[in-house]
């Protein structure tokens, strides 16, 4: 993984000098509210419902095991012995005392870590797909480019105030597992036809109060032009994206308002009067860069152990997780491992600071000491022995993290809601804790197949409640929790926008309004049909009809 140089370590440490004082100065009254606020923000702080909320960047996802045992430390010490992994690869502490921050900054500098830019009107942590390096489908890693893109855009004095708040993924598969569609800027590393590596650019998509999937601009653009290209976008949505509404202010609606071709000759025309050659990456640097996520020494023997396959036939249970939490690898002899958070006791993306301390301990014995955040709120270890999988399994399984249920509907994505969100409508934990309480039995589960089930607490779409194959959106109703279903979303290869079923339904009949939405997908489906694909074939009627039956 990418280590600080003296520049980064230094404008970190900088920052958490300048965040202490401003910090000091609040408390002192010498800085009022208004003044205080951008300069927090800066720094990835929030005000939450009950205490500040502190987003810690965890570019593109990976964690060496040393900065998880700090976020362990942080944990224990300033919060309440916990974190919550967010949608987009971070962090979140829900509890840390205002005062006490800038020294949760500098214990995260120590490290190499941050909060820079996790929040507010500028571009924020590049994410990606979490099987980057490792997918067997992939063309090129998308990492050294995340990075760049991080470089190039921490602390971009141009773009530190733009109209409202930009997100970039980046992917080099052939599945789109970084959700590239849903972003405003995504990324597909492509090859023409000489083979020559590139990227495919997408502009314009985002989820919250109008969602909308982007827009291809360019189908090849050479990776030497990178950052050039990125800069245009970003120096034409800076002038004319809206500042008189935050609800318009993002770049999908100056896409839609100008029209997808319009927008991209708006562009090219400004990438046609930059100076490229400022900006432009040579090989050199992008294989300076590709140098820091070299492969680990992986044992060229590893795959000659043939012992897993007689666990396999004899372990039932070891089996079921194996088939569900596991997934293929690039190199022969390894497999990538994710480790559910969606235990059916907790909060979905939430860790203790002690499963963080071991995990971090598994981290080092079994996948070279790295781990990574998903979009799921799931984490993975990328680079795991075959052989090593049933002892993996077993230490998983005594820390809570072998719940078998990765792609199912208990996999489900949350944002924290009204227990702890200042802007949320609605809960959602409970609401979680109610799904997994009616949905208990794998085999059920495993019988519907993949199921992306995401849960948001308002229009924010935290959640991603837009894209998910079944997306729920708590809405207030005079003061009590109601919630909207949607069915047919995707962030996938498709993307698309789910559609709403009907009216919202009370708290308690979530989880019933669900079981009648999928004992409609079981009566409809045509052989493996999965149920997405019932979905976009049948329509949202048949499953309208079913759950509103008894109101007609």
């Amino acid at each position: 993984m990418y280590r600080y140089d003296a520049h980064d370590q230094q404008i970190v440490d900088e920052r958490v000098a300048q965040f202490r004082d401003q910090t000091r100065r609040f408390l002192a009254g010498e800085l009022g509210e208004e003044e205080f606020r951008p300069l927090r923000l800066m720094n990835g702080l929030y005000l939450q419902r009950h205490a500040p909320m502190l987003r810690v960047a965890i570019p593109y996802g990976l964690l060496s095991s040393a900065q998880l045992r700090s976020l362990a430390h942080i944990a224990r010490t300033y919060d309440k012995g916990y974190g919550h992994i967010s949608t987009r690869q971070n962090i979140q502490f829900n509890w840390p005392r205002l005062e006490q921050v800038p020294d949760i900054l500098a214990e995260l500098a120590a490290v190499q870590m941050h909060a820079i830019q996790t929040s507010g009107n500028c571009i924020r942590n590049t994410t990606s797909d979490q099987l980057a390096g490792v997918a067997p489908d992939e063309l090129a890693d998308p990492r050294p480019y995340c990075e760049i893109i991080r470089q190039w855009s921490t602390l971009h004095p141009e773009f530190s105030y733009l109209p409202r708040k930009f997100k970039i993924a980046v992917t080099g598969a052939q599945s789109d597992r970084a959700a590239i569609q849903v972003h405003d800027i995504g990324l597909q590393l492509v090859a023409d036809s000489s083979g020559e590596i590139g990227f495919r650019v997408l502009v314009g998509g985002g989820l919250g109060r109008a969602p909308m999937v982007g827009v291809t601009v360019r189908e090849f653009l050479p990776r030497g032009d990178l950052l050039s290209y990125l800069e245009a976008i970003l120096r034409t949505y800076n002038r004319l994206g809206r500042r008189d509404n935050m609800h318009k202010a993002r770049i999908k609606i100056l896409v839609k308002a100008t029209g997808a071709a319009r927008f991209a000759e708006l562009v090219e025309a400004e990438f046609a009067q930059l100076d490229r050659a400022a900006l432009a990456l040579p090989d050199a640097e992008i294989e300076r860069v590709q140098a820091f996520f070299a492969p680990p020494a992986y044992e060229a023997d590893a795959a000659e152990d043939t012992s897993l396959a007689d666990r396999l036939e004899h372990d039932v249970a070891f089996a079921r997780w194996y088939r569900r939490n596991t997934v293929a690898h690039k190199q022969p002899g390894y497999r990538a491992v994710y480790v559910s958070l969606k235990a059916p006791d907790q909060p979905p993306g939430d860790l203790t600071a002690a499963q963080m301390e071991t995990l971090a301990a598994l981290a080092d014995a079994y996948s070279f000491g790295e781990v990574r955040t998903t979009h799921q709120q799931n984490l993975l270890l990328a680079d795991v022995r075959q052989a090593d999988l049933p002892a993996l399994w077993e230490a998983l399984a005594a820390a809570g993290f072998a719940q078998p249920n990765i792609g199912t509907l208990t996999d489900m994505i949350a944002c924290p809601g009204l227990d702890f969100c200042s802007l949320a409508n609605a809960g959602t934990l409970d609401i979680a804790a109610q799904i997994n309480q009616r949905f208990d039995d794998l085999d059920y589960l495993y019988d519907l197949g993949d199921i992306r089930l995401n849960m948001s607490g308002c229009m924010n779409a935290c959640g991603h409640h837009h894209v998910g194959h079944i997306g729920i959106l708590g809405v207030d109703k005079k003061g009590e929790s109601w919630y909207q279903i949607q069915l047919g979303g995707s962030s996938a290869n498709e993307a698309s926008l789910g559609k709403v079923l009907g009216p919202s339904v009370p708290a308690e009949r979530v989880a019933d309004t669900l079981a009648e939405v999928l004992a409609t997908y079981v009566a409809l489906r045509e052989g493996e049909e999965s149920f997405l694909e019932t979905v976009r074939r049948v329509g949202i009627a048949p499953f309208k009809d079913r759950v509103y039956a008894e109101a007609c």
